[in-house]
């Protein structure tokens, strides 16, 4: 065949294709948190790179008899990519899968399989249509990638905006309407009226796609887990949905049930007599339940709240200035209202909750965001914090999660800054001196949370030079919830005194004060021991380290670096569960865990079955000075180092840039589109170094060694000192941080690509299916690896795979690398 230079309409196709097959990947994470849980996201990534790893397994068997009809072999698999995003999601939905009982029922792991088949289909097509265009072009690889990087880095900062403007599921009919129109534009121009009759076909389907599918093929929520929170209220006779909003940070359901009323008040005395005024509930995702509370204006009502555990600070201090950090339907900000709080900086994260509390049901809720003392602030809780510059007599962190999802497990994978060593710091700073910081979690047992977040204080004060950080601390429980204060300043006796009068007359449990005796813990909710004193009274002392150690979950301090505050999982425990698992231990299990764990273990062996098996069976010589082992070691490599690098540095640039969704969008689309630019210049950086001692794939590798290595130097530095710039100057930052990494991680794969298609075009595709293989395993190994080494290890190891790739091909290519030396 002789060589051919790909059309415009090729490298617009290849870009379209990558664009919505990437934007796909990120709507069925956001799509599986409603119906499902959290954790699925690292699973629809791996599902991703798994349909283009096997994609590559089929052009290396059968990619010679489709080079001929490229045309129409791209423009079927971009098609069949819109049938099946749309068509594989409304069966994987369908199906009876339950991840909370993978550990219990080893049935469940059937079905996790066949959820991973279906949803695998989409990115099989969509990547075989983009592998095909590397097999057909090689001489264009880095063009080609370029357009296909640029292409998904569009794609995902495009899903980001489109989710502001339509639903989960109208998004998933225009993704899938982009997959046909890719198929159409490869078409183009016509050589023959019947490609012009395919080409109008498609965009006729895409148009069709776009607009209009019959609604209940992706009707949501009849799917929603039946153990998610909404699901269980709506369970209740007479209740209904009365609002919703969608968009990028969850999608919003406003509840009311005038049979049997909320009574959203977590952490109420058992002695309480106070009935709540009506409520609506409001659900983020399905679950993580809020409640708008009926307000008007008649502060007695309110004293309700006064029974809660998350009232002990207004009782230490009187009319204080107040952050409240995850407002979320307002129930903190009237508690500080009824407590005559002078001032209250109200912090929230979806401006949606802040609309529907503002203005949809301002009537109901007595108008309070629009309080002349209540200050609203649209972010994240720990970015408002590290950003301000005012002090407060009172930070309130209260509850964030469902109880459901917390006894469950399934926020075991969440990155949550905000209960690190580090965040704990920041709030200190905007303390004044006295003041407390207030945080509120569910009180599981046997204790995790709550001796985890006490571990945290202590080692965030001795950080701070503090010789006797139990002077500071401060704990009492109720039946479900346990309340933390941290003091700016040792704790008086008049404090204290008012601690034990408040505990004592809602009958609270006090679990630590300075000073107090094992006697008057475990008095009101009485447990077989007095497990929360005990935990307290040893992280509070000496022997803290030998008592993290021995304790049967993972309770040392969470930091930025290893953010999962809520992951207690220990494998030395499990055997001890599993063998109690009849008398009710399914509540003290990380389930989100054990998922991502039976995830890695799938994605492995499915990589070996769909990938490499294929090519096993491809039994032919390839040419001389081709030999597969080198080549399956660098893409390997690429493929396990690109992915690592890129979740780890994710996660150190959402705390700077101060909102999730901006971090996805800002980092996602920085490193695609820059490694897209990166491969675009790999041809001539090739040239340049074609007789060099170091080729260009070492020195491409050389580079982002010392790049990734001095980031995890300098950009903390540089956060710290930037971070109060407006959000614009930051995404900008942000962009140009990102820039050089992301340029130099766009070169190996194409340098690569085109020294084993100089040596054997039939490589190509096995190598296509190497790295996808290895992207697999890599999208869900870099969060284990994190969970237990934290994010800069993840990076060292990855810098480590960059460096050994091109010792994988050094010699092996040599021949290619002189055909080019003699251009």
């Amino acid at each position: 065949m002789t060589a051919e230079a790909p059309t415009r309409a090729t490298f617009l196709a290849v870009a379209a294709l990558s664009a919505a097959v990437l934007a796909l990947e990120v709507l069925l994470v956001r799509l599986f948190s409603i119906t499902g849980w959290h954790h699925f996201a690292y699973m629809i990534i791996s599902i991703a790179l798994l349909g283009f790893g096997a994609s590559g397994s089929i052009l290396a068997l059968a990619g010679a008899r489709l080079l001929p009809r490229f045309a129409a072999a791209f423009a079927l698999g971009a098609a069949l990519f819109g049938v099946t995003a749309v068509g594989s999601v409304a069966l994987a939905m369908r199906l009876p899968f339950n991840a909370l009982e993978v550990v219990w029922q080893p049935g469940e792991l059937l079905w996790l399989g066949l959820s991973y088949l279906l949803l695998v289909l989409p990115f099989l097509f969509g990547g075989g249509a983009l592998g095909l265009a590397f097999f057909r072009f090689p001489g264009a690889i880095g063009r080609l990638y370029a357009a296909d990087l640029v292409g998904a880095g569009t794609g995902a900062l495009g899903l980001v905006g489109l989710l502001f403007l339509v639903p989960v599921e109208a998004a998933l009919r225009i993704i899938a309407a982009l997959g046909l129109v890719a198929g159409a534009v490869v078409l183009l121009p016509p050589r023959r009226g019947g490609r012009t009759i395919a080409a109008a076909g498609l965009g006729a389907m895409a148009l069709g796609t776009a607009l209009w599918l019959p609604p209940p093929l992706l009707a949501l929520a009849p799917h929603v887990s039946e153990y998610k929170g909404l699901a269980m209220a709506l369970r209740v006779p007479g209740a209904r949905v009365v609002g919703e909003r969608s968009g990028p940070l969850g999608r919003i359901h406003v509840v009311e049930s005038p049979t049997i009323p909320f009574r959203h008040a977590p952490g109420l005395s058992l002695a309480n007599t106070v009935e709540p005024p009506p409520q609506l509930g409001v659900f983020t995702d399905a679950d993580s339940m809020s409640a708008i509370t009926r307000f008007d204006g008649n502060l007695e009502v309110l004293s309700y709240l006064d029974q809660t555990t998350g009232a002990l600070p207004y009782h230490l201090l009187e009319n204080p200035e107040v952050l409240v950090l995850g407002a979320g339907g307002g129930e903190q900000v009237l508690l500080a209202l009824y407590h005559g709080a002078a001032e209250i900086a109200a912090v929230e994260l979806n401006p949606q909750v802040v609309e529907l509390v503002a203005e949809t049901h301002a009537g109901f809720a007595g108008g309070i965001y629009g309080r002349p003392e209540v200050e609203v602030r649209l972010g994240e809780a720990r970015s408002v914090a590290r950003r301000g510059t005012g002090r407060y007599d009172l930070i309130q962190v209260p509850l964030l999660s469902s109880f459901g999802a917390a006894a469950a497990g399934t926020q075991s994978l969440h990155e949550s800054y905000t209960y690190t060593v580090e965040a704990l710091g920041d709030y200190l700073d905007r303390l004044e001196p006295g003041g407390l910081l207030s945080i509120t979690l569910w009180a599981k047992l046997p204790p995790r949370d709550t001796a985890k977040l006490f571990a945290t204080a202590v080692e965030t004060l001795e950080r701070r030079g503090v010789a006797d950080p139990g002077r500071r601390l401060a704990l009492i429980r109720s039946w479900k919830t346990s309340t933390l204060l941290v003091r700016n300043g040792a704790f008086p006796e008049p404090e204290i005194k008012a601690l034990r009068r408040f505990a004592e007359e809602r009958s609270f449990d006090v679990a630590w004060y300075p000073g107090i005796s094992a006697d008057e813990a475990n008095r009101f909710n009485q447990l077989e021991r007095p497990w929360f004193y005990e935990a307290a009274a040893a992280l509070a002392g000496p022997g803290r380290e030998a008592f993290i150690e021995r304790y049967k979950f993972a309770i040392q301090p969470a930091t930025d670096d290893r953010p999962y505050f809520h992951d207690f999982f220990r494998w030395r425990f499990l055997p001890e569960l599993m063998a109690l698992r009849t008398q009710g231990t399914a509540a003290m299990l990380d389930m989100g865990y054990l998922v991502l764990a039976a995830t890695l273990a799938q994605a492995a062996a499915l990589s070996l079955l769909l990938i490499l098996a294929p090519l096993a069976l491809r039994r032919r010589r390839f040419a001389s000075g081709a030999p597969k082992a080198g080549v399956a070691g660098y893409f390997l490599a690429l493929g396990l180092g690109f992915l690592l690098i890129e979740i780890a540095y994710l996660q150190r640039f959402i705390l700077f840039l101060g909102n999730p969704l901006h971090a996805v969008a800002v980092v996602l689309a920085g490193f695609l589109v820059f490694a897209g630019l990166g491969s675009a210049a790999a041809p001539a950086l090739d040239r340049r170094l074609a007789r060099a001692r170091l080729g260009a794939p070492a020195v491409a590798a050389l580079g982002i060694g010392i790049v990734a290595i001095g980031y995890l130097f300098l950009l903390p530095v540089l956060f710290e000192a930037l971070i109060h710039l407006p959000d614009a100057a930051r995404i900008a930052i942000s962009l140009a941080l990102i820039a050089p990494l992301a340029f130099l991680m766009g070169l190996p794969f194409p340098l690569g690509i085109a020294r084993v298609a100089r040596v054997d075009a039939d490589l190509v595709p096995w190598a296509w299916a190497i790295n996808g293989c290895a992207s697999v395993v890599a999208a869900v190994l870099a969060t284990v690896l994190a969970m237990h080494l934290g994010f800069a290890a993840v990076v060292c190891i990855a810098v480590a795979l960059y460096l050994a790739a091109p010792l994988a091909l050094a010699g092996r290519l040599s021949g290619g690398r002189e055909a080019l030396a003699e251009r």
